[in-house]
């Protein structure tokens, strides 16, 4: 009996997805902060990537599928990446000493 090469695939995302939630979920708010600027430099490289790809393929047709998903993954990066500061920043200011 053979699987179906889109079920195993399909299979292995959704897995992926509970695992990587419980992942997240189970970090300490100490280790959070490292956690995201690691985040981030991973997105500032997938971003380097999404331009490549935006950018790749001729001039005269600008809307192939690799340019629309090179700009979709360039903008969700960019989301990312500016979540993970905004996020880094709240937890910055958790072990701030409050003044009285």
């Amino acid at each position: 009996m053979e699987i179906d090469p889109f079920i195993f695939r399909l299979s292995i995302f959704v897995l992926s997805i509970f695992i990587g939630y419980y992942v997240v979920w189970s970090v300490t708010p100490s280790l959070h902060t490292p956690l995201m600027s690691v985040t981030n430099a991973i997105s500032s490289v997938i971003i380097v990537g999404a331009i490549i790809a935006a950018l790749a393929g001729s001039e005269e047709n600008i809307l192939e599928s690799s340019n629309i998903f090179g700009f979709l993954a360039i903008l969700l990066a960019a989301v990312n990446i500016f979540g993970g500061f905004l996020v880094t920043q709240r937890m910055l200011q958790m072990y701030k000493k409050k003044k009285k």
